[in-house]
């Protein structure tokens, strides 16, 4: 008796799994169109290959002295929220800009972080991209800043010659001082935090100095570092905007050939081999670079919807 009891349970198990439809995984890719003033545009994909866009805009600028949004990277926090940070102004600006989400369609009210106003000269807050530090239970927001006669610099002007920054928050309200992230020796910018296992991190930037303006990575053993053995490039110039994701036990790296006017993508498993895969993906033409993000069809059927609608009205 007992053993068909378990039987049936089996049995109706398999069944209920049977009847369930599995959640294909979704990933969306943040963007902006140029010059940036209309705000948050999206992307969405099955396998990370293929991107549709969604369009948008999603959310439109309202902070800072240009009120841009550029540069859009989103990272899923451990209460749900999806939080954002973008540029907000080319030049001028001492900080950059913050909301959140639980949808992706409705948006917190938009908060200017000044985190560069202790330093008066500051030229420039571009790019900043967030990480989230599970083990700390922190988030991490880098970001490039030129400070001048503040560094050497090679052919760089003073008013470019930049380095990486950082801040950590846990709430969004409360920031711990600015310090500096990186300085390799070179004018740096765009920098992505990979964590690859536990005190194993890389860190994929982009070399500004002239004529190099390519990807390269280097390694370290916290997500903060030190980051050290700056690596070769792993691309052509004139390429930026690197943006990490790990599918099927390697890593993807995305990013833009702006020259080129083109996206091109790169395949790695040790960071120190990369493999150009450029022919396998599709990205839609003007699509500018963020951050790719994994989500649920259920986020993504509210992003469509909300498409539509915006299509609707315009």
């Amino acid at each position: 008796m007992f053993k068909n009891i378990i039987t049936l349970v089996l049995l109706a198990t398999a069944l209920l799994s049977c009847g369930q439809k599995q959640e294909k995984e979704v990933y969306i890719f943040t963007s902006f169109r140029e010059p940036g003033t209309e705000g948050l545009y999206l992307l969405y994909s099955y396998d990370g290959y293929h991107w549709k866009d969604l369009g948008g805009p999603f959310l439109k600028p309202k902070v800072g002295k240009s009120k841009l949004m550029r540069d859009p990277s989103i990272v899923q926090g451990p209460k749900g929220y999806y939080h954002m940070v973008w540029t907000t102004g080319w030049r001028g600006d001492q900080g950059f800009g913050y909301a959140r989400s639980k949808d992706l369609i409705h948006w917190s009210d938009q908060q200017f972080i000044p985190v560069m106003e202790h330093e008066p000269t500051t030229v420039n807050v571009w790019a900043p991209e967030l990480y989230y530090d599970a083990q700390n239970e922190r988030f991490i927001i880098l970001w490039a800043s030129t400070i001048p006669y503040r560094f050497p610099k090679g052919k760089e002007a003073e008013d470019n010659n930049h380095r990486m920054y950082y801040t950590t928050t846990t709430d969004f309200k409360h920031f711990t001082d600015t310090k500096l992230f990186l300085d390799p020796g070179f004018s740096v910018i765009d920098a992505v935090i990979v964590k690859r296992d536990k005190n194993d991190y890389v860190l994929v930037l982009k070399d500004n100095t002239r004529p190099e303006r390519n990807l390269r990575v280097a390694f370290g053993k916290k997500p903060l570092g030190p980051y050290k053995n700056v690596s070769d490039p792993f691309t052509d110039n004139f390429t930026e905007g690197p943006t990490v994701f790990k599918k099927d036990g390697s890593w993807i790296i995305y990013y833009e050939a702006y020259k080129a006017k083109e996206y091109r993508a790169v395949k790695t498993q040790n960071f120190k081999t990369f493999n150009d895969i450029s022919d396998q993906i599709e990205v839609p033409e003007g699509h500018k670079h963020g951050t790719i993000f994994k989500t649920t069809e259920a986020i993504l059927k509210g992003l469509k919807d909300k498409s539509h609608k915006l299509m609707a009205d315009s």
